[in-house]
């Protein structure tokens, strides 16, 4: 199956054909940067990096731009609160989300131009729009004139006259149209500013991308993606911009991620429950982020509940504690040995499964389902008591290359399985308020109790464990313990 992808704007599933043979052009919006991002902003990021990813792994060479907003009301309005200049707080926090990009271990995009370093490009585009008779000036200000533009609400399916009555329009008598939009805005008293034919400004939100995908990409792009929530205004007044001015095709396929909610509630300041991408890596980890992300199809909601939450964890010491089962299995004395045909078919199988999820409008639930599907056949074939047979390890060293290189399309399940675990189960102590030596004082005392045979002080200490949320296993080995997921 070839891959096709969903097109926001046909609203159906499209076979991917490239501009180019073999290479794609994609743009991906990236943040305004005033403060730490939402824990949503980084949706779009997990996910548009498993799409370049299995568009490498299928043979494509791809350009990926993602841009940071460095110039906005909300950054300028911020540094005013702090007292602080607005382009040292746009790098400061480009810098700290690049922090947490690389927790994530995503991988580094082929550029992040920023809306300062394009201000030249912006600039003869809009003089480009108002030459072609899409833009016209009024007191400095340059704004688009959508009425010039036949296709505007093509991908929003609004059109003109709906959008007089004022659906996210803001209201400006200088305006021909309520739908017009700034292309550049004039300066105020203490804001950033740059020379311009019309006077001292800045650019309006939308022109940004338009003039710095042009600049990296060209006239066309194959992909541009975001959030759902760009569709209108900002990629329908892209598409107006960008389609007027070059007189191309602006975009050939519109991807759009869909929105979080926690607990059935959309994120909202106004509910409160705004939380950073920062607060959830330093509470949780950057695996479990991108397993709630990526285990739900990018066009769906995603409900960030706890519940999920918990959840996510236990999906993940499923794979990892397989993982840390094979690679123990790996170093086993246990001679070389044929992977039996079962296992080989299944493998097999499965692989066909992955692409077809993938090449099915990057479907990554479907993915998990088969890494889970061979994880259950691993488990049924090798966690079996008594000596290790050679056909175990040989399905384990199967096992355990196959799933990492399967899921390395979507960054997940490549740390160390052992040292991984750990970290989960450091994570859960941390939130019941215990700590690692405590527990480890309990085992080694119940141990003890055992060896002495005194079998009542034993179950006492198990049943404490089992209420702190102990789970222990006794082995001729010894005991070992985890938290219970």
């Amino acid at each position: 199956m070839s891959l096709e992808i969903y097109n926001t704007q046909t609203k159906k599933k499209e076979p991917f054909v490239t501009l180019e043979p073999n290479k794609v052009k994609m743009y991906v919006c990236g943040p305004t940067v005033y403060d730490f991002l939402h824990v949503g902003n980084f949706r779009g990021a997990i996910f548009f990096n498993a799409v370049r990813n299995w568009l490498e792994k299928s043979g494509y060479e791809v350009n990926y731009v993602y841009n940071y907003t460095d110039v906005d009301d909300k950054i300028i309005n911020r540094a005013n609160e702090l007292g602080e200049d607005p382009q040292a707080l746009a790098e400061r926090y480009i810098d700290e989300f690049q922090k947490d990009y690389a927790r994530l271990h995503l991988r580094p995009h082929t550029s992040n131009p920023r809306v300062t370093e394009y201000m030249q490009n912006i600039i003869d585009f809009i003089s480009s729009l108002k030459e072609k008779g899409h833009a016209y000036v009024v007191d400095s200000d340059v704004y688009y004139d959508v009425s010039t533009f036949s296709d505007y609400g093509k991908l929003s399916n609004k059109n003109v006259e709906d959008l007089a009555s004022g659906v996210r329009i803001s209201a400006d008598e200088r305006k021909k149209n309520p739908a017009d939009f700034a292309l550049w805005k004039s300066a105020k008293p203490g804001e950033p500013a740059w020379s311009s034919p019309w006077g001292k400004g800045r650019p309006g939100w939308h022109i940004e991308c338009s003039a710095m995908s042009r600049a990296l990409l060209g006239d066309s792009l194959d992909i541009h993606g975001g959030g759902i929530d760009l569709v209108f205004p900002h990629h329908e007044n892209e598409i107006a911009q960008s389609e007027g001015c070059t007189g191309h095709p602006y975009v050939k396929y519109w991807m759009h991620n869909n929105m979080l909610e926690f607990g059935n509630q959309k994120m909202s300041k106004s509910l409160g429950n705004i939380r950073t991408g920062r607060s959830f890596l330093e509470e949780y980890n950057g695996e479990i982020l991108k397993y709630m992300m990526l285990s739900v199809h990018y066009r769906s909601l995603i409900d960030f509940s706890e519940e999920q939450i918990h959840q996510a964890v236990a999906q993940l010491a499923r794979i990892y504690s397989a993982l840390a089962f094979a690679e123990n299995l790996m170093q086993t004395e246990a001679p070389l040995a044929p992977v039996p045909e079962e296992f080989e078919r299944l493998l097999s199988e499965a692989e066909e499964g992955v692409e077809k999820a993938m090449n099915d409008d990057f479907n990554t639930p479907e993915l998990m389902a088969r890494l889970f599907e061979v994880t259950r056949a691993f488990n049924s074939f090798c966690r079996k008591p008594g000596k290790i047979r050679p056909e175990q390890k040989a399905v384990a060293e199967a096992y355990f290359h196959w799933l990492r290189d399967k899921s390395k399309v979507l960054a997940l399940f490549q740390e160390p399985p052992a040292a991984y675990l750990q970290i989960l189960d450091d994570m859960l102590l941390r939130q019941k308020g215990l700590s690692r030596s405590e527990v480890d004082q309990l085992v080694a005392d119940r141990s003890e109790a055992r060896l002495q045979k005194d079998f009542k002080k034993s179950d006492e200490i198990r049943d404490q464990l089992v209420e702190m949320g102990i789970n222990v296993q006794d082995g001729v080995d010894g005991s070992r313990w985890e938290v219970a997921k």
